[in-house]
């Protein structure tokens, strides 16, 4: 995970002299009065200290040093059986559930932090070139679904809207981590993540999503620690959004340990990780989109992938299986839908896809709820028709380039489709609406730039944002922590 490093070099690159001073602290926010937040235990503690991000300039820098490795590479095999542990927080919030596995002593100084200057740790790691071994069989696969050949429909795109005026950005609380407002770094060992990618899981209840995750050891910038995990997942009921967002359990596989809810092989230029890109709820089972990241070790700012697929839980995400036939492989590292946000609404999913990297534009496909893991049935958006006929490689842009991580969602209050990612050409997250999928887009309108936050990434929207109050989470690379951010849109 510490391969990272250079898909953020161009974000640092853009933000790195925008932020020099300043009180960089966070206020914890008060409760609304009356407001009823989560389970017993949860939520901040008030004597923790105000959280404060890192500055810019780190007192650790591990950089990566790949070298190359030939692999004989067996057929992967199914992953086993996941271990799920049910743990209970302790009704104070500011009792350490597991102070045996998180209050370890703090490391002594070295030479150059009693010097006041960096401590530059160079760290060898293998990137292998694989080839194919023998292993035990991986068993039989199950048949992909039975193909699909759905109709041509007009699809013609509804008039623009104009671009979503932004009068008012605040930082909300921070989520993740050390003195945050759900103390993860105590609760579930997760002292640095990013992401928080949201979705209704239930009436009354949101999912969370996090990216690659670390515990003991943690020292930003980006994901640098033991402990690794490709990806961990959250729970919220909290509606009182004002103070943050807090979160009621994870999922966990021992005493106060966050699971890694999708395997990854962890070899670099095979699959490094697997990051979830978006979530949603059909009945009973929850479906998530995700990457399967090749290498981090490319251009600055860009990755690349092997294939964006689609996994499922039937028990409310403690366990999930990724379907072997619901990929869209990466072909020549040019392929769409390889970063997709997933929205439902009406009779059909809605999937908004970019390429690999932070670089590409927006594509657009659809497929019936009933449907969702036959790659045949999708139909794409393509010169105003929703159509079968070329694949995601036909699909016509909705929004052009450059678009980072998506996240997507129809407000049903105000019968309006919201759009927020990364522009890396404005440097800052934008937010565009429209009255239909295929659009016409309105224009971005900034919400968060380098200049607040100048390694800044995501902007994944809260699902329960109302009205003018637009909630969603950003992260940033220097801190490798998730923020609550609240800006208001005026109607």
């Amino acid at each position: 995970m510490a391969m990272r490093l250079m898909a953020a070099v161009g974000a640092v690159v853009l933000g790195a002299c925008a932020l020099v001073s300043g009180d960089r602290t966070l206020a914890h926010a008060a409760p609304a009065p009356g407001a009823v937040a989560g389970v017993p235990g949860s939520g901040p503690c008030a004597s923790d200290p105000r959280p404060v991000h890192e500055p810019l300039v780190p007192k650790t820098l591990e950089v990566p040093i790949p070298y190359p490795v030939i692999t004989v590479l067996p057929p992967q095999q199914p992953d086993p059986a996941p271990v799920r542990t049910d743990v209970a927080l302790p009704e104070d919030p500011c009792v350490n559930p597991c102070p045996d596995l998180t209050d370890g002593p703090p490391p002594p100084p070295g030479l150059a932090g009693r010097l006041g200057i960096p401590e530059i740790l160079l760290s060898p790691k293998p990137f292998h070139f694989a080839v194919p071994g023998p292993g035990p069989d991986p068993g039989p696969v199950p048949p992909p679904p039975a193909r699909v050949d759905p109709p041509v429909e007009p699809a013609a795109q509804s008039p623009e809207r104009r671009a979503p005026r932004i009068t008012a950005v605040r930082e909300v609380a921070k989520q993740t981590g050390a003195d945050s407002v759900n103390r993860t770094d105590k609760r579930w060992q997760v002292d640095g993540t990013d992401l928080g990618i949201m979705w209704e899981s239930a009436p009354g209840e949101i999912a969370v999503a996090f990216g690659d995750t670390v515990g003991r050891g943690f020292h930003p910038p980006g994901g640098m620690g033991g402990d690794w995990r490709s990806n961990v997942l959250a729970f919220s009921t909290d509606r009182e959004l004002s103070d943050g967002m807090t979160y009621d359990r994870m999922v966990t596989d021992d005493r106060c340990h966050a699971a890694e809810v999708l395997s990854s092989r962890k070899l670099d230029n095979v699959e490094i990780t697997t990051i979830p890109t978006s979530g949603f709820a059909l009945g009973d089972r929850q479906y998530l989109s995700y990457m399967s990241i090749r290498t981090w070790h490319s251009a600055p700012g860009t990755f690349f992938t092997n294939y964006g697929g689609i996994a499922y839980s039937d028990d409310h995400g403690q366990t999930w299986t990724k379907d072997p036939h619901a990929r869209w492989d990466n072909i020549f590292g040019l392929a769409n839908f390889q970063v997709s946000a997933m929205v439902p609404h009406g009779d059909h999913v809605y999937v908004f896809g970019t390429p690999n990297t932070r670089l590409g534009s927006v594509g657009l496909a659809r497929v019936a709820k009933d449907q969702v893991l036959n790659t045949t049935a999708y139909q794409y958006w393509r010169d105003g028709q929703w159509t079968p006929v070329g694949g995601a490689g036909g699909a016509t842009p909705i929004v052009d380039a450059p678009a980072g991580e998506l996240s997507v969602r129809y407000d049903a209050a105000r019968g309006v489709w919201q759009m927020s990612y990364l522009d890396t050409a404005r440097a800052a997250i934008v937010v565009r609406e429209a009255d239909s999928p295929q659009g016409v887009w309105s224009a971005g309108t900034p919400t968060v730039s380098v200049l607040d936050y100048p390694e800044l990434y995501g902007g994944f929207i809260h699902p329960w944002s109302t009205g003018t109050d637009l909630y969603f989470k950003i992260s940033t690379w220097s801190d490798y922590n998730v923020y609550l951010m609240r800006a208001t849109i005026e109607d």
